[in-house]
C-alpha cells in the first residue's frame, strides 16, 4: 500500500505541477489568440503601368495589441515597416506612414511610445510594369499589450497589382 500511496502522490504533485503550468502559459497565450495584426484591403488594385500611382493600404491591430509605429521613440525599439520584394513586377517608391499614438505603460509613466492601435492605413508609392502582378508586400512589426511583447513578426500583405 505504501508505493501505491507513493505514486498517488507523485501523480497528485505533477498533475498539480500541470496546471500550474498551463494556468501561467495559458495566461502568457492570451494575446496570442488571433491574428495580433491583420491586413484588410485593397485586394486588388489597378493602376496605371510605369507611373508611380498610390495605393492605401488598410490594417487592423488586434484589440488590446499595440505596435511600435515606423518611427519609434527609442532605437531599440523594432520599427512597423512595408516592403515588397525585388521581381514582384511591381515596385514599391515610397511607403508614407501615418504619425503613431502616444502610449504610456502603467509601469513606465515616464516614458511615451509611439505606436499604432485599432486601424491605421499605410499610404504606399508604388511602379508597376504591365500586366497582373499578384504582390506578397510584407509588414513588419512587433505587437505587445501592456505587460508583454511578442517576439518581431512579419505577416504577408497579398494584393492583386493590375498595371494597365
Amino acid at each position: 500500500m505504501g508505493t501505491q500511496l507513493r505514486a498517488l502522490a507523485g501523480l497528485t504533485i505533477g498533475l498539480g505541477t500541470v496546471l500550474a503550468l498551463g494556468q501561467m502559459d495559458s495566461a502568457s497565450r492570451s494575446i496570442l489568440k488571433g491574428a495580433a495584426v491583420e491586413y484588410m484591403y485593397p485586394e486588388q488594385v489597378t493602376v496605371a503601368a510605369g507611373k508611380a500611382s498610390d495605393v492605401a493600404l488598410h490594417f487592423r491591430v488586434a484589440e488590446g495589441l499595440h505596435i511600435n509605429s515606423h518611427t519609434p521613440k527609442d532605437e531599440f525599439l523594432i520599427p512597423t515597416t512595408l516592403s515588397i520584394p525585388d521581381g514582384a513586377g511591381v515596385r514599391l517608391e515610397t511607403a508614407g506612414y501615418p504619425s503613431g499614438t502616444d502610449f504610456t505603460l502603467q509601469s513606465d509613466p515616464g516614458n511615451k511610445l509611439s505606436v499604432y492601435m485599432n486601424e491605421f492605413v499605410i499610404q504606399a508609392r508604388v511602379v508597376a510594369s504591365p500586366g497582373n502582378h499578384l504582390v506578397e508586400a510584407k509588414l513588419h512589426f512587433q505587437a505587445c499589450d501592456k505587460n508583454i511583447c511578442l517576439p518581431p513578426k512579419t505577416i504577408p500583405v497579398a494584393i492583386d497589382v493590375i498595371g494597365k
